[in-house]
């Protein structure tokens, strides 16, 4: 009889060199939400025009080339094919599935309430890490993650409406997020970063074709279409300003794959996890600037709170 085939286990090579850099993972995580919080407020200002499938395909038909040139620039010797390759293809699928659970959920629930649920990220990555990984958390680190979420509720301040089984996909969305991360730092913590974003954006391709091609096999009505234009909408024609978006929206594609990707391949997730929680004080930062949104008192104070579970993770 033949043996039975080992399962997949998503936790590091005892023998696998860590490479760690606290420093590093720490400013290319903050760099990383600093560029996707922007990223997501340029969308929020083109959502009413374009369809989801649409940007995720055309922003990734830019990022790619560019990716590309940089990898033959920089690193000519090393293949476009990742050392890991189905790992990192599950890391990329893991990460277009997020972003999909993410924004279904949003016609259904209110948005203050979807990111509660979405921002329990950290919450995933350090339970995760524990078990999948046997990385050591300490009792700091989990206060870190309760300071951080806390401030979460500050600043979101969901409403009791009742349960609504949408919330599940922002759940759902923040789980895909955190194994994501975890296989960056077990599995693909010795890619390079940019075949890394180039995965991604090549998973972004083929996500949104497929969508794409199943919405005009299923031909939503016009008033489903009218009522949720972002996920079900036609591609329309783009102008200069659309193709001016697009391309800002690839640079931060790839600023923020790159960067992420070099946080958790560089620092142990439980402490890069609590960071992620600044990008909530950079979205107030720019919905100040771009949509003259001026945060209150309490929302001051949920960011209060978050930059102290940040002081308290990188001192963990």
């Amino acid at each position: 009889m033949s043996r039975p085939t080992p399962p997949i286990q998503l936790s590091a090579q005892p023998s696998a060199p860590t490479n760690d850099n606290l420093k590093l993972a720490i400013a290319a995580i903050i760099i990383a939400v600093l560029s996707l919080s922007f990223g997501d407020a340029v969308i929020k200002m083109i959502s009413v025009s374009l369809p989801i499938w649409q940007i995720y395909v055309i922003r990734s038909l830019i990022a790619i080339p560019i990716l590309i040139s940089l990898i033959k620039y920089f690193d000519p010797k090393i293949s476009l094919i990742p050392i890991e390759l189905k790992w990192t293809v599950l890391r990329s699928l893991l990460l277009a599935l997020m972003w999909i659970a993410y924004y279904v959920a949003l016609p259904h629930i209110k948005l203050s309430i979807a990111a509660a649920v979405y921002y329990t990220i950290p919450i995933f990555i350090t339970l995760f890490s524990a078990l999948l990984t046997g990385e050591r958390v300490n009792l700091k680190s989990w206060l870190a993650i309760a300071i951080g979420f806390v401030g979460v509720l500050v600043i979101v301040r969901p409403d009791a409406d009742g349960f609504n089984p949408y919330l599940l996909l922002p759940l759902l969305a923040a789980i895909l997020y955190a194994l994501a991360m975890i296989l960056t730092r077990t599995k693909c913590q010795n890619e390079n970063p940019k075949i890394l974003s180039l995965a991604l954006n090549s998973m972004f391709i083929v996500m949104g074709g497929i969508a794409t091609l199943v919405l005009m096999v299923l031909s939503p009505t016009e008033k489903a279409k009218a009522t949720n234009p972002f996920l079900l909408g036609d591609w329309v024609f783009l102008d200069t300003n659309g193709w001016l978006a697009m391309g800002v929206l690839a640079i931060i594609m790839i600023l923020g794959s790159l960067f992420a990707a070099i946080a958790y391949q560089k620092g142990p997730p439980s402490i890069i996890a609590t960071l992620d929680y600044s990008y909530l004080i950079f979205s107030a930062l720019w919905g100040l600037l771009l949509f003259a949104e001026l945060p209150d008192g309490l929302t001051i104070l949920g960011m209060v709170l978050i930059v102290g579970s940040g002081i308290i993770a990188i001192k963990t």
